[in-house]
């Protein structure tokens, strides 16, 4: 099998726009950094061995063998520390922190990929999988739609969903999201407005399932954007639910405290059928490494953020989704 002839994103976006304004079919992805990009039609991503589901529902599986060996609380500390010396440096208000956890599994990439429940989904040869759950951008007609995800809490007997809304720290990071985002959708669309606020998703994991918030912002596209996807994604990519905000700063923030390379982790799927657009965030993201498989996971950091909490977000977010 060919290698997957990937190219920066600025010359892939130049294609998309192409296709977008003559109706053209087509799916793509991109990493974290905008410098691995790939499109073209569903059949060439398969004979290239990339697999794309949207909207797809999982194979019921039998129990599997799962195990997980995060950083220690010490490591993720260190980094945690570092952020927070920005934040209060005022150099970012809500910063993602994201790491690596290795993982056992009696299931390949392939098996996960088939089994996965989830909005979206994609498999990358035998290099990687992931099975979103959240919505990066819509568009349909004139309209653009971006749905962020900030927000996690365990379901258990004791926990309700309103102690995610009502959770100052939560609400508090949410919103600084909800804010970066029709920030980014100004730039594309006019005027913007918030139709949904802190609405709640139930995910399920193979360990009991997670509530998760998002809100729904939209916009009309202005005009001359219409149908150029590449164009609009240049605008908003990388997405402010796995940066932070500010971005520029927020990024440099992340580079100097994670130390690793995200790769395809937090980049962009999608797929236009020649009429409606449709992206994910690349998130609940597994890799295969040298040594084994890699499952990357994270959460937002606020000033006001417990370092034992977001430790522990950041394990239960490393999951099968059956």
């Amino acid at each position: 099998m060919n290698s997957i002839p990937f190219s920066p994103f600025t010359e892939v976006a130049k294609q998309l726009d192409q296709w977008g304004e003559k109706g053209i079919p087509f799916v793509f992805l991109v990493d974290y950094s905008l410098e691995n990009a790939w499109a073209g039609s569903e059949e060439e991503a398969k004979d290239l061995g990339i697999l794309f589901e949207f909207d797809g529902s999982g194979i019921l599986s039998e129990q599997v063998s799962f195990q997980k060996t995060p950083l220690s609380f010490e490591s993720y500390a260190e980094k945690f520390k570092q952020v927070q010396a920005g934040l209060k440096r005022g150099d970012s208000f809500l910063l993602n922190l994201t790491a690596e956890t290795p993982i056992e599994t009696s299931l390949h990439l392939s098996e996960i990929f088939q089994r996965a429940d989830a909005p979206y989904k994609i498999r990358c040869r035998d290099q990687f999988t992931s099975f979103s759950p959240e919505t990066f951008v819509r568009v349909q007609g004139n309209k653009i739609s971006s749905f962020p995800m900030k927000g996690t809490l365990e379901v258990t007997a004791n926990s309700d969903a309103r102690q995610l809304q009502n959770d100052p720290k939560e609400k508090a990071e949410h919103a600084t999201i909800v804010d970066l985002i029709r920030n980014d959708l100004s730039k594309v669309a006019f005027p913007i407005r918030v139709e949904k606020y802190q609405y709640i998703e139930r995910v399920k994991t193979n360990s009991g399932e997670l509530w998760q918030m998002s809100s729904k912002i939209s916009g009309e596209l202005i005009p001359e954007l219409r149908n150029k996807y590449g164009s609009i994604l240049l605008e908003l990519l990388p997405a402010g639910s796995i940066t932070g905000a500010p971005k520029k700063a927020t990024m440099q923030l992340i580079k100097e405290a994670e130390q690793y390379d995200r790769g395809f982790y937090t980049g962009i799927m999608g797929k236009f059928d020649g009429k409606s657009f449709n992206s994910g965030v690349m998130i609940r993201f597994i890799e295969k490494q040298n040594e084994g498989l890699v499952f990357k996971s994270g959460g937002g950091i606020t000033v006001f953020s417990d370092v034992k909490k977001e430790y522990d977000e950041l394990i239960q977010k490393v999951y099968l989704p059956f």
